[in-house]
C-alpha cells in the first residue's frame, strides 16, 4: 500500500545495552522520519549510533540483548516494537529490505545466487518458480549484469565484491519493498565501482518510487546522493536538514569537523583536517553537550546538555550557540 505520511518514523527514542556495570546507551533521544521516494543519509563517526538505528528499524538487533527506555519505531504505520516476530518475516523483504556492509557475509556462502533469489521472491510472492527464474533474470539486468545467467548458477565467492553487491541491490528490489536501508553499502568497494553501485541504487529507487535510508560515516557520499541528512553524534541527532543547507553551512560544530575532513575543503597540498579527540564512552556519557570535550566553541553553558532546536521549518541543530555566531 502507498501511504503519505513516513514510511519510517522514529520519534524521541532511547535504547540501551545491559553491561555488567554501567549500561551502554546506544541511542538518547533520536528522532528520525522517511518520506516515501526520498533518500535520506544519517551520518557520523563509528559508535554515533546510526547501524544500532538501521538494525532496530528492521527489528535485527538479537533479542532481549537490548532495552527500549523511551521513544517509538513505526514502519508504514505500524510499531514495529511491538510487532510479533511471524509478522516481521513477511515485512522484512516485502515492505522493506535491507542492504549490508559487506555481501559476502550476507549471502550464503554454500547456495547459488540464484537458488537464494529465488527463495525470496517465492516467500513474498505468490508465483511459480518459472516465473521467479525470469524475474531473477529481468532483476540482475536491471543491475547492468550483462550475463545473468552465468550470474545465477555461481556462488558468491566467484564474483567480485562488486557484482556481489549489485546482487543484493537485486534481492533487494525484488519483492518493490517501499523502504530499502542500506548500511555502509560501499566501504569494501573501490571508489570507482562505489559511485557505479550508489548511482545504479538511486536510480532503480527513483524508478520504482523507493525511500531510501542511507547509513554512511562519508560526508561526500551523502552530498551526492542524498536529498535530506541526519548527523549523528553519541547516539543523539545532533543537526538535520536538507543535504545542501547542511553542507553549505553547517550550523553544529560537530557537523563542521566532519566536513573539514573532506579534500575539497581544504586548499591543495595542505594536510586533510580531523576532529581531535575520541567519542566519548557511550556507558559514561557526559553530563553535558557530549561533543563539548573535542570543541573549539566550547563554553561554560556546554556544561548543560543542549536540545535539538529548530533553525528554521527545515533544519535542527543541538547546540548552545547562536546561528550567527557560527556564520
Amino acid at each position: 500500500m502507498q501511504t503519505s505520511s513516513p514510511v519510517l518514523a522514529i520519534d524521541n527514542l532511547s535504547l540501551e545495552f545491559p553491561a555488567y556495570k554501567n549500561n551502554v546507551k546506544a541511542l538518547n533521544g533520536v528522532t528520525l522520519h522517511v518520506n516515501p521516494g526520498e533518500i535520506v543519509g544519517v551520518v557520523g563517526e563509528s559508535g554515533s549510533g546510526k547501524s544500532v538505528t538501521a538494525m532496530l528499524s528492521m527489528r535485527l538487533l538479537p533479542e532481549r540483548s537490548y532495552r527500549i527506555t523511551a521513544g517509538s519505531l513505526s514502519m508504514l504505520g505500524r510499531d514495529m516494537l511491538t510487532t510479533p516476530e511471524k509478522e516481521l518475516l513477511q515485512i522484512r523483504g516485502r515492505d522493506a529490505a535491507m542492504i549490508f556492509q559487506e555481501p559476502m557475509t550476507a549471502l550464503n556462502p554454500t547456495r547459488r545466487i540464484g537458488r537464494q533469489m529465488l527463495d525470496v521472491i517465492i516467500h513474498h510472492q505468490k508465483i511459480s518458480a518459472a516465473q521467479a527464474r525470469l524475474k531473477e533474470i529481468a532483476l540482475l539486468r536491471d543491475m547492468h549484469i550483462a550475463s545473468p545467467e552465468h550470474v545465477l548458477e555461481s556462488y558468491p565467492f566467484e564474483l567480485s565484491g562488486g557484482m556481489r553487491q549489485r546482487v543484493m541491490i537485486a534481492l533487494a528490489f525484488s519483492c518493490e519493498p517501499q523502504l530499502l536501508i542500506a548500511d555502509e553499502p560501499t566501504t569494501a568497494l573501490d571508489v570507482t565501482v562505489q559511485r557505479q553501485v550508489l548511482l545504479l541504487l538511486r536510480e532503480k529507487a527513483r524508478q520504482r518510487g523507493t525511500a531510501i535510508l542511507l547509513i554512511t560515516h562519508d560526508m561526500a557520499l551523502v552530498s551526492q546522493f542524498c536529498d535530506r541528512v541526519y548527523v549523528m553524534y553519541t547516539g543523539a541527532v545532533v543537526e538535520e536538514g536538507r543535504t545542501v543547507d547542511v553542507m553549505n553551512n553547517p550550523q553544529h560544530p560537530y557537523t563542521r569537523g566532519l566536513l573539514s575532513g573532506l579534500p575539497e575543503m581544504v586548499e591543495p597540498g595542505q594536510p586533510l583536517l580531523t576532529i581531535p579527540g575520541q567519542v566519548p564512552n557511550l556507558a559514561s556519557l557526559p553530563e553535558g553537550c557530549t561533543f563539548q570535550e573535542r570543541c573549539s566553541y566550547a563554553m561554560p553553558v556546554c556544561a548543560k546538555r543542549p536540545t535539538l532546536n529548530a533553525i528554521n521549518d527545515q533544519r535542527k541543530s543541538a547546540c548552545w550557540l547562536p546561528v550567527k555566531e557560527l556564520s
